[in-house]
C-alpha cells in the first residue's frame, strides 16, 4: 500500500499555519501517520510487523543508555517548517522538557536522535527528503534502518549536520552490529532485525 496524497501546501512557509492545519485535522485510519512531507500533506499505511519489530528492538536498546530525563516516543511530531515539513519519524529520542510545550508537535531542533526504518511506500522519504529536514534543523544523530536498500538491507548512522546534508558515521549491512556515538555510545545489535 502507498501513501495518500491529501493535500498540496506552499513550498515557501508563509503558509506554515494552514499546513499544519490541515494536518492536525486530517483524519487516516488508525494506526496511519500523517506527515507534511515537502509542502504534501500525506496519509501512510500502519508499519508492518517487521517494521515495528525493529523499532521495539531499537527501542529497548536505547532505554538503557539515556539520561534520566529523556525519552523515545513512536509517534511524536517533528516540526521542520523551513522545508514545510512535519515528520512522525520511527523513533524520536528527546529532552522530556521538550514536550512541556503545547500542541502535538516539537521543534526537530530539540531531538537529540531520529529514527527512520523504510517501509516500501516510504523509503525515498527516509533516504532523501527527511534527512535534509532533520539536518537543516540540527538534529545530532539520524539512524537509518533501509531494509529496502537497493543493495541490500543496510543500517546507516549519520551526523555532524551542516545545511540539509549529513556525513555518514557508519553504515554496515544489517546483521552487522553498529555503534551510536556520543552521547549515546552503544553498540546496536541488529542480526535479529526481521529484514525482508
Amino acid at each position: 500500500m502507498s501513501a495518500l496524497t491529501v493535500d498540496h501546501g506552499p513550498a515557501d512557509g508563509r503558509d506554515w499555519d494552514d499546513l499544519v492545519r490541515i494536518w492536525d485535522r486530517t483524519d487516516g485510519p488508525e494506526g496511519s501517520r500523517v506527515e507534511i512531507i515537502e509542502g504534501i500533506v500525506t496519509v501512510s499505511p500502519p508499519p508492518a510487523n517487521n517494521h515495528n519489530s525493529i523499532a521495539w528492538k531499537i527501542q529497548r536498546a536505547l532505554t538503557r543508555s539515556l539520561p534520566e530525563d529523556w525519552g523515545i516516543y513512536q509517534t511524536l511530531g517533528v516540526a521542520v517548517p523551513s522545508r514545510s515539513g512535519l515528520y512522525i519519524p520511527d523513533l524520536v529520542v528527546v529532552p522530556e522538557a521538550a514536550l512541556r510545550e503545547p500542541g502535538n508537535y516539537i521543534p526537530a531542533a530539540a531531538a537529540e536522535l531520529i529514527v527512520e526504518i523504510t517501509s516500501p511506500s516510504n523509503a525515498g522519504h527516509d533516504r532523501i527528503s527527511k534527512p535534509a529536514g532533520y539536518a537543516q534543523a540540527g538534529v545530532p544523530l539520524y539512524l537509518l534502518v533501509d531494509g529496502h536498500a537497493p543493495a541490500g538491507p543496510t543500517v546507516t548512522v549519520f551526523g555532524e549536520p551542516a545545511g540539509d546534508v549529513y556525513r555518514v558515521h557508519t553504515a554496515v549491512k544489517a546483521g552487522e552490529d553498529v555503534r551510536l556515538p556520543a552521547p549515546f555510545e552503544l553498540t546496536l545489535e541488529t542480526a535479529d532485525f526481521p529484514l525482508d
